[in-house]
């Protein structure tokens, strides 16, 4: 029997009028069933997280408490990894060796770091005297209100902790738009949430299409805070519509990630840093590592051993252990990459190795792309430029180090980067390159104790890290006038030119 999710909504699992599938990626299986929500249910949801907010039960609740909770839930997802892994695996069709570790496991530590810097983060601050009005300051910080967060469907459940960890930590209510591809982990979440304790109203999942739904959760008046992970454009649009009322926004949004093999560098180990760096998680990951710098001078031994290396990887049925390369997500993205490589033929690059969507019996259901490498590529072709997003590495030549870094800067993205040298070479080209994430000698580190965004047009804001808190607090001033005088030294200050 096939499973079927409803809405979260006010502490209730609800229905709607329509339903929508989701599809294992892989074989066209039905996997479950969800319910279709509108804007109807946006509209409750919030009304839902205003309410639960202005209650004040979650937000009064001591943060020790609010912490205990989230390792309450991160116990539970921790102790159904593997079942998660497979349901991840069977929605958007990211390896299991990916969907365990990344998917779930990052998800997992993350919420458990978000509750160990919530003991310890001051939510209370007293601040220096203000001289002369013998006054105390104190900076207090304090939920915004109501959350929308919206999430893509490559990597769902950790940009989804990414988002409602710390603003339910923070004493928000949160309303969760999943995207219509991939919104199952969401619902287990909302699940063990339930489970825990959370007051009704706290957190809200509306499941639907990005348009209505997603647009007019971001949208919506009553929503002061939106936290978004997907494209540019539409990350774009959100900032447009956040101007109408001022609201806060968090966008973690495309990229085109650069990897430098620098001349000295393990030539072996950054071929293979290269693949991991884009063929991880099918290539759908918006920090991949998709455009590849290598010297000319090295260019034909690093091809070689590139195409080699790439011929290895294993496509297939992502639920294998020993599978590297999946399915893409839909038909639609499918279709898409393959145009990227027409556009790419046209402007002159040459397909080294994959370029086509592949034959035989394992691939007649399902929608996939061959693990595929462009060289004779120039960083102004499209295929250099634009966000692909599947399984395909672009390769650039260059014959000095500032030319190296010239090339990588040379987009309008900015989230991730990569170097493969010698340490201290390596480390100096790091520090020159304009993203908010690069690995030296590796690929893909996410640590909940750091930091996750971009620069330019990958993003505002960071998510994880020591600081994710900030991200959906207000800071408020509160000073005190101790003095007992009837004087107002405040104003007295401000108007007599002798003082100060």
């Amino acid at each position: 029997m096939t499973n079927h999710y409803s809405m979260y909504i006010d502490g209730k699992w609800v229905e709607a009028d329509e339903l929508y599938e989701i599809r294992s990626p892989a074989t066209e299986e039905l996997i479950a069933t969800v319910a279709k929500g509108s804007v109807d249910h946006v509209d409750a949801a919030v009304a839902a997280a205003k309410d639960a907010f202005d209650d004040g039960t979650w937000r009064r609740t001591p943060p020790a408490e609010r912490a205990a909770l989230i390792n309450t839930v991160a116990e539970k997802l921790a102790a159904r990894t593997d079942e998660l892994a497979a349901l991840q695996t069977q929605e958007n069709g990211a390896t299991i060796r990916i969907t365990g570790a990344l998917h779930v496991g990052l998800s997992v530590g993350q919420l458990q770091y978000l509750a160990a810097i919530a003991e310890q983060y001051q939510w209370e601050t007293a601040g220096p005297a203000i001289e002369p009005i013998a006054a105390d300051g104190i900076v207090v910080r304090e939920p915004i209100g109501v959350v929308a967060a919206i999430v893509p469907w490559n990597i769902p459940l950790l940009t989804t902790v990414w988002k409602v960890g710390p603003a339910l930590v923070a004493g928000n209510s949160v309303v969760l738009k999943p995207d219509e591809h991939a919104p199952l982990l969401a619902l287990e979440l909302a699940r063990e949430f339930e489970a825990a304790g959370l007051p009704p109203g706290v957190l809200n999942v509306v499941t639907g299409d990005g348009e209505p739904v997603g647009a007019h959760l971001s949208g919506h008046p009553l929503v002061r805070k939106v936290a978004f992970t997907g494209s540019t454009a539409v990350g774009k649009s959100i900032l447009r519509q956040s101007a109408d009322s001022v609201r806060q926004v968090t966008l973690e949004l495309g990229g085109k990630g650069a990897n430098i093999i620098l001349d000295d560098a393990d030539i072996d180990m950054a071929v293979d840093g290269a693949l991991f760096a884009c063929m991880a998680n099918n290539g759908e990951a918006c920090e991949a590592g998709t455009r590849l710098l290598v010297p000319a001078s090295r260019k034909d031994e690093i091809v070689g051993k590139l195409v080699q290396r790439a011929a290895t990887l294993k496509l297939g049925n992502p639920l294998e252990p020993t599978t590297h390369v999946g399915p893409i997500i839909s038909a639609t993205q499918r279709d898409r990459i393959l145009d990227y490589f027409r556009i790419a033929a046209d402007e002159g690059a040459t397909t080294a190795i994959g370029g086509r969507a592949p034959c035989g019996p394992e691939f007649e259901k399902g929608y996939w792309i061959e693990p595929t490498i462009f060289v004779d590529v120039t960083n102004d072709m499209r295929i250099a430029r634009e966000e692909v997003f599947g399984p395909v590495l672009v390769v650039l030549s260059y014959d000095s180090v500032d030319e190296a870094v010239a090339i990588a800067n040379d987009t309008k993205y900015g989230l991730s980067a990569g170097v493969w040298g010698s340490d201290e070479r390596a480390l100096a080209v790091a520090r020159r390159l304009e993203a908010g994430s690069v690995w030296i000698n590796n690929w893909h580190i996410i640590h909940p104790a750091y930091p996750f965004g971009g620069y330019k047009e990958s993003g505002l804001g960071r998510e994880g890290g020591p600081h994710a808190i900030d991200e959906y607090v207000e800071e408020k001033f509160i000073a005190l006038d101790r003095s007992g005088g009837i004087e107002n030294k405040a104003f007295a200050i401000v108007i007599d030119p002798a003082v100060g």
